[in-house]
């Protein structure tokens, strides 16, 4: 599905593709992606990989344009069961034209970051921002869950909400690796921002950037880093409190293991 945007009196609107400078393509099919190949000459495998969700970020030049394929959270489902996952998506930058490909839809342009934008290279930088802003909801949104399901462990001898937390720590390492290469690809992109044609405004944009990014990092690292040092102890508790009730229930059975006894004899039959 293809959505077509331009940039007018610094606001991104949305038009008709013969009047767009940025499109937006959500899932395309084969006959979009082959439009892409034949029209604006992208590469075939770099377009794969945008579509891709184990595909590693990474930045490539090509004659008329740059390739950047980036890591962002997925939309999180109550079906995933606790597991936030990461996407792919990509961005190839032509001199005055930006093609944006992603793999499900979402608001793009909302929200007050991209009220005003100068150029499609500023949006680009904005996009980038937004995913960031997108991983920090969820390590507050993960670490919340994580907090609730602590309480509940405590209380609780089922396994249900030890696998619950055992999906968040799976989440956090998926997002520490993604954050991580996203980082990596930010530092080639600033290494070589003069050839892609950023200005030195947007230059000091990027570094904002990609500080963001090494905070954003080491946050996900430190939650990843507490929940896996404490799902040992959490698992203890689960086998303190089972162990707890088998007591009580031994207890139990040795106090009245004598009425047992003598029940049964009283209600044997002599002969």
């Amino acid at each position: 599905m293809l959505r077509s945007f331009a940039i007018e009196n610094n606001k991104i609107v949305e038009t008709n593709p013969e009047f767009a400078n940025i499109l937006v393509y959500i899932h395309p099919d084969e006959e979009e992606r082959q439009f892409l190949v034949d029209t604006y000459k992208l590469d075939e495998h770099t377009l794969a990989s945008t579509l891709d969700p184990d595909e590693l970020a990474r930045l490539e030049f090509e004659p008329d344009h740059a390739a950047f394929i980036g890591k962002r959270p997925k939309n999180y489902s109550g079906k995933e069961q606790f597991l936030f996952r990461v996407s792919s998506y990509g961005m190839f930058l032509f001199k005055d034209r930006l093609i944006f490909i992603i793999a499900e839809d979402y608001p793009i342009f909302d929200g007050k970051l991209f009220n005003k934008c100068t150029s499609v290279h500023e949006v680009v930088l904005k996009l980038i921002y937004q995913t960031i802003f997108h991983y920090l909801d969820h390590l507050k949104i993960i670490n919340m869950i994580s907090e609730a399901l602590e309480h509940k462990i405590n209380s609780s001898m089922e396994n249900t909400y030890l696998l619950n937390l055992f999906s968040l720590e799976k989440s956090l390492v998926y997002y520490v690796n993604a954050i991580h290469t996203n980082g990596v690809v930010l530092e080639k992109i600033r290494n070589g921002a003069a050839k892609i044609g950023f200005t030195s405004e947007q230059i000091e944009t990027l570094d904002d950037i990609i500080i963001e990014n090494n905070q954003c990092f080491r946050q996900a690292e430190i939650y990843a880093n507490i929940l896996a040092g404490l799902m040992d102890a959490r698992a203890s508790i689960v086998n303190n409190n089972l162990n707890h009730l088998i007591k009580q229930l031994t207890i139990i059975s040795v106090v009245f293991m004598p009425l047992n006894i003598l029940a049964s004899m009283g209600g044997m039959s002599e002969f």
